[in-house]
């Protein structure tokens, strides 16, 4: 029972990160990229060592002593992220325009799948350990906020009002905690369902970080700021690491 009250304080904690964009009005759009940058880079190297460092040990350490083939499932996790990506024409957004977005709706739609199978993610990760759950959580949390940042932009951007948008945004945000208490509850349920959906959540993680986030980066053509970014990306990846030492000291 200690662990669905992580699950669900911890899904929550992320949904509350939908209304980070209404505090973005503010800025201007140069300073706005320059921070949404420094985000992704950030969000790609934390979902990078939290697939390798964290989730993909795991697994195998999960999966020892069974014919279970760990690395099937992250291929399968990755294609199935592409899969939605594809079929729901959704794609994260960061700089609040979006060419994939044909409708602002199917942004929500597409945002409320990501969202349940990152609670189905968080899930998995503390129904293995509390470590791992915390540790996915950091890594789903850094990538949440430039993307929630660009899917209020779409909202606004769609002709919604920004009060409309702001509560649309925060309850497609909770489909999170939906996706962990199922998560928990088929972890519970179902025999091994863990050795599952942690492969299946770091191909996820991976996806998201080598196809969409780190394009982002090669982006920027200045070599100061694009060294700048490499080096905040290479910082999400040391958080992830030294959480790791830290949790195992």
């Amino acid at each position: 029972m200690n662990q669905l009250i992580y699950i669900i304080a911890s899904t929550f904690a992320i949904a509350l990160i939908a209304f980070i964009g209404i505090f973005t009005l503010a800025l201007k759009d140069k300073v706005l990229n320059k921070i949404l940058l420094i985000l992704v880079s950030l969000s790609a190297g934390a979902l990078m060592g939290g697939a390798f460092l964290h989730l993909l040990p795991e697994a195998i350490e999960e999966a020892e002593g069974t014919n279970f083939n760990v690395f099937l499932f992250v291929l399968i996790g990755f294609v199935l992220f592409f899969i939605i990506e594809k079929v729901l024409h959704w794609r994260h957004c960061h700089n609040g325009k979006c060419d994939v977005h044909t409708f602002h709706y199917m942004n929500l739609i597409g945002d409320s799948i990501h969202n349940f199978i990152d609670g189905l993610i968080i899930s998995a990760g503390f129904i293995a350990s509390i470590e791992l759950g915390i540790t996915t959580v950091i890594a789903i949390a850094a990538h949440e906020i430039p993307q929630e940042i660009g899917d209020f932009g779409v909202l606004i951007y769609g002709g919604f009002k920004k009060k409309k948008a702001i509560v649309l945004n925060f309850v497609v945000a909770l489909t999170i905690v939906a996706g962990g208490i199922v998560g928990y509850f088929i972890s519970k349920n179902v025999e091994q369902a863990v050795v599952f959906l942690l492969p299946f959540a770091a191909g996820g993680f991976v996806y998201i970080a080598a196809t969409d986030l780190i394009p982002e980066i090669k982006k920027e053509l200045d070599i100061k700021k694009s060294m700048a970014t490499m080096l905040v990306f290479i910082c999400g990846i040391l958080i992830m690491w030294l959480v790791k030492i830290a949790f195992h000291h």
